[in-house]
């Protein structure tokens, strides 16, 4: 015993003579005794970066993970407490046996190899404790050193100083569990977290003692193939207590599954590809060890919820799947918490079905359709220029705009004269919808929709024009869904949240509370909308929900927009190229899906009725000719008509064509004959008649006016020469200008639907 503690002195006196001489050669810095200045446990804690970017929804749970380390996998930091005790004694029965009992210097394993070195040449067996290990893994300037430099007598000299110094300020649970989070195990994987999970589909507290050889084992053997590394598993299990019970056959299965290349590639969690590109980014930084930014910068939480998040995947893909024959390619859908603006569901594609997987489309921009409707409206009711009992004329119209005519169409090519407010938002009439937009300003809504929210609005108002009440401007879903949830607000708005932490965001409000409960009521009643949707459609819930729905012009893009009391959703269908879809409606498109999502919202709510404000009065009302059926209406109070009785005013007569601020061109190539400029006039009795420039130009009955070159004036005048309605027209003679483009004989294009 004497003599075999003399032989570990001799040997350890002459690696360290060897190692002093090599330092001595090298340098006198490197012969310096100040210790070396290693991390202490919690800066390598700190510095630790998993390889793998992960969101968490709000309970949790993995929603997507993202590779940003290409030169390693290393997973989640594994707490000591949370790794299997039979892994902690495989290790250390197969790299430091010794481990509780020396300062970080393994002498009498020391002493061995160098004897070994001595007598063969070359030592078989290695010398290093973990915590030397550990050591060459921290120290930044073992990492920063060429791979020459790390071997050797020299490099093991200055291995022993920095375990020396790690044993004097680190715990053995503390030197444990930071080796085990670092040491490679197989090819690229470091870390117990990337071993047990990746090679064996296991937790690391959940290894069976078979598992747990195979992965100590491993960190000697890393590129072992099958048979050898299950040979160094059983020849480990041997040296271990109890290692008769051990069973081979387990031991060798799981060397196989350990060995299996293709295991450590399983597909990654990717539930929410887009909402991680948002709230991850392009995480970058150092790898472990120290120097990046922590783990905390390769996991965010969210306020998704992994469940909601799945059944609106689901719910779109269905969607699509039944719309394929109609040259739909693509959706997005989004679920909003209405009191705290928290996403709870953010599906930018419908996964291996569309066309552009890669394109978030509930932030793309696109036109809206019928789906600013409901602002407008709200608008209206704010100012009293109208209430839901309001009377609006659906009629033919034709607005002068800087191009030309802007003619707006209803979806269905018809129209249905005097229509009350409530009736033309819910049935999403174009036409009614233009002339509220005249009462209104283009600019005040121009200004409503950038307060809600629509950054894409950025323009003076004429720059839309009329068409903005149909959906001119371009917007997001999620702009959309979170001015929907303004509505469910009572008209205050405030930005999304994707984290619980922070500031509540800073809220405005921007429709008055009693004019967007009329809005939602509007939105929510199934008779109105029965003449353009008929009754039984996927807008109908079993719940309280105001929802409405818009398509683009040429069917490019279809919207299904909605609130509960509880929750808003948005779905948007179409393709990410632009290309129309082929007969998609309001309720065949993006309702479905929306209709889904927010039945699973509401799988466990009650039904919750919005409660109206002090502000409102209910009262009967009853209509004139019959223009509609009697009903109980909300009102702004004072906005209610006297008696409850809503006048119907007879239709004012007026001229249809030509509209006022017309150009027309004489064309030197079509005979003079075949040239003329129609008069036309709407509601207009028989003793109307036409008076042109002062002249009267016979009974105000449609004719084509031969044009004369000039500026005219057309009035519609009655039997005592009172002017009903006038419009200003200009002719302009053959050369003095391009002659206007020539009818068309295709079809216009289909105008922007419910």
């Amino acid at each position: 015993m004497k003599r075999a503690r003399r032989a570990t002195g001799v040997a350890v006196a002459l690696l360290a003579a060897v190692a002093g001489a090599g330092a001595w050669r090298a340098g006198p810095s490197l012969l310096a005794t100040r210790r070396p200045a290693m991390p202490t446990f919690a800066d390598v804690r700190a510095g630790y970066r998993a390889s793998d970017a992960r969101l968490l929804d709000r309970h949790g749970e993995v929603l997507h993970e993202q590779r940003i380390d290409r030169f390693g996998r290393r997973l989640e930091w594994t707490p000591i407490a949370a790794v299997a005790p039979s892994l902690v004694r495989a290790v250390i029965a197969s790299e430091d046996r010794r481990f509780a009992s020396h300062g970080g210097v393994d002498a009498i394993a020391l002493a061995a190899s160098v004897v070994q070195a001595a007598r063969d040449g070359a030592a078989r067996r290695g010398a290093s404790t973990i915590a030397m290990q550990l050591a060459s893994l921290v120290d930044p300037a073992e990492r920063g050193a060429p791979a020459g430099a790390r071997r050797g007598a020299l490099a093991k000299w200055r291995q022993m100083r920095a375990a020396w110094a790690i044993e004097r300020t680190w715990s053995k649970d503390e030197i444990l569990e930071a080796y085990l989070n670092l040491v490679a195990f197989r090819g690229e994987l470091s870390g117990i977290a990337a071993a047990a999970h990746l090679l064996l589909g296991k937790a690391p507290h959940a290894l069976s003692e078979e598992e747990a050889v195979v992965l100590a084992a491993s960190i000697r053997a890393p590129n072992a193939g099958r048979a050898a590394l299950a040979r160094r598993a059983a020849d480990l299990a041997s040296r271990l207590d109890g290692g008769g019970a051990v069973d081979p056959t387990a031991i060798a299965e799981a060397a196989e599954r350990a060995s299996d290349p293709a295991r450590p590639n399983r597909p990654r969690i990717a539930l929410a590809p887009h909402a991680a590109a948002r709230l991850l980014g392009a995480a970058t930084g150092a790898g472990a060890g120290g120097g990046g930014r922590g783990d905390r910068a390769t996991t965010a939480v969210s306020t998704l919820d992994a469940s909601v998040q799945r059944a609106a995947s689901d719910a779109l893909e269905r969607n699509l799947r039944a719309l394929a024959d109609r040259n739909v390619h693509d959706g997005a859908a989004i679920a909003l918490d209405n009191r705290t603006g928290e996403v709870l569901a953010w599906v930018g594609a419908a996964g291996a079905l569309a066309s552009a997987r890669h394109v978030d489309g509930v932030l793309a921009h696109r036109q809206a359709g019928s789906t600013l409707k409901p602002f407008l409206y709200g608008v209206a009711f704010d100012e009293r220029r109208l209430t839901a009992a309001s009377l609006v004329e659906d009629l033919p119209l034709a607005l002068p705009v800087s191009g030309g005519l802007y003619r707006p169409r209803n979806y269905d090519e018809g129209y249905r004269g005097l229509v009350s407010a409530r009736s033309a938002l819910a049935g999403s009439l174009n036409v009614p919808a233009v002339r509220v937009l005249e009462l209104v300003g283009v600019e005040r809504l121009a200004r409503v929709l950038r307060a809600l929210g629509f950054a894409a609005v950025d323009r003076p108002g004429e720059h839309y024009g009329p068409a903005l009440a149909l959906g001119a401007a371009d917007v997001s879903l999620a702009e959309l869904a979170n001015a929907y949830r303004a509505l469910a607000n009572g008209g205050v708005a405030s930005p999304l949240r994707w984290t619980a932490s922070g500031d509540e965001p800073p809220a405005q409000r921007v429709l008055s509370a009693e004019a967007a409960f009329v809005v939602g009521d509007v939105l929510s009643d199934r008779e109105s909308r029965a003449a353009t949707f008929g009754l039984e459609n996927p807008l109908a819930t079993r719940f309280w929900a105001a929802v409405k729905t818009g398509t683009s012009k040429d069917m490019r893009d279809n919207w299904c927009v909605g609130f509960s009391t509880r929750y808003t959703v948005g779905v948007w269908v179409g393709n990410a190229s632009g290309a129309p879809m082929h007969d998609v409606s309001g309720v065949s498109g993006a309702a479905p899906a929306w209709l889904a999502i927010l039945s699973f919202l509401h799988r466990d709510a009650p039904d919750d009725r919005p409660t109206a404000p002090a502000g409102l009065v209910r009262r009967a009302v009853a209509f004139d000719d019959r223009a509609e059926p009697a009903r109980a209406e909300w009102f702004l109070a004072g906005t209610e008509p006297p008696g409850g009785a809503v006048a119907v005013a007879p239709t004012r007569p007026r001229i249809a064509a030509p509209v006022a601020g017309s150009v027309f061109a004489i064309d030197p190539d079509i005979p003079d004959a075949n040239q003329r400029v129609p008069f036309a006039a709407d509601g207009a009795p028989r003793a109307l008649r036409w008076r042109l420039d002062g002249r009267d130009a016979g009974p105000a009955a449609p004719f084509l006016w031969p044009p004369a070159a000039g500026r005219h004036r057309l009035e519609l005048v009655d039997a005592r020469g009172g002017a009903v309605d006038e419009v200003a027209f200009e002719v302009r003679p053959a050369g003095s200008a391009p002659s206007p483009a020539r009818p068309s004989s295709r079809r216009p294009p289909r105008p922007p639907g419910p």
